[in-house]
């Protein structure tokens, strides 16, 4: 009786450590799928934003230039 409930005590936590370790990776697999996704959207808004910043940088250039041009 005691070699039998050893086996299924043995059994039930190799299961148990299965289905944990299971979980944990596709908990795992999960984590990295969403956090690419989340960085792909925060990508795809900086780089228009980027754009305009650059854009605005340049006319201001452009502007302080002709300024100092002109008071020449």
């Amino acid at each position: 009786m005691g070699y039998v409930l050893r086996v299924r005590l043995a059994s039930f936590f190799t299961g148990t450590a299965t289905a944990s370790f299971l979980g944990l990776y596709i908990l795992y697999k999960d984590y990295k799928v969403a956090h690419e996704s989340i960085a792909q959207q925060v990508k795809s808004l900086h780089e228009p934003l980027n754009r305009r910043i650059f854009a605005l940088e340049s006319l201001k250039h452009a502007e302080t230039s002709q300024h100092v041009d002109a008071t020449k």
